[in-house]
């Protein structure tokens, strides 16, 4: 298996993962998105509370020229971490959601 169809199993195996957790409150869903002729994959949730509409992504992970960008992470796990865990070098794994100028302090990728 070649490197990016690694991340792609690893990235699904974690949207699976993390999708397959149930709200608590609410009559709200949890959908995983995995689109993977683009690369991208998320996890929303849809549904009401207390007659709230519930709608938003709690995960998003992209995977842009060879390299895994972690769009959003709205879960209490550091994402990045898990995919480490899984063999992915911090240099192909891009923390998306801080500004790009923070990215060279992390041990991250900055793009």
């Amino acid at each position: 298996m070649d490197r990016l169809e690694k991340y792609r199993s690893y990235i699904t195996e974690i949207i699976k993962k993390y999708g397959s957790y149930k709200h608590s409150c609410g009559d709200i869903e949890v959908q995983t998105v995995s689109d993977k002729e683009n690369d991208h994959y998320q996890i929303l949730n849809v549904g009401w509370h207390n007659n709230k509409r519930v709608y938003g992504c709690s995960l998003h992970i992209d995977i842009k020229n060879g390299k895994i960008w972690i769009q959003h992470n709205g879960t209490e796990r550091s994402i990045a971490e898990e995919l480490t865990e899984y063999g992915v070098p911090k240099e192909d794994i891009v923390l998306a959601f801080h500004e790009p100028y923070r990215r060279q302090f992390t041990d991250y990728a900055v793009n």
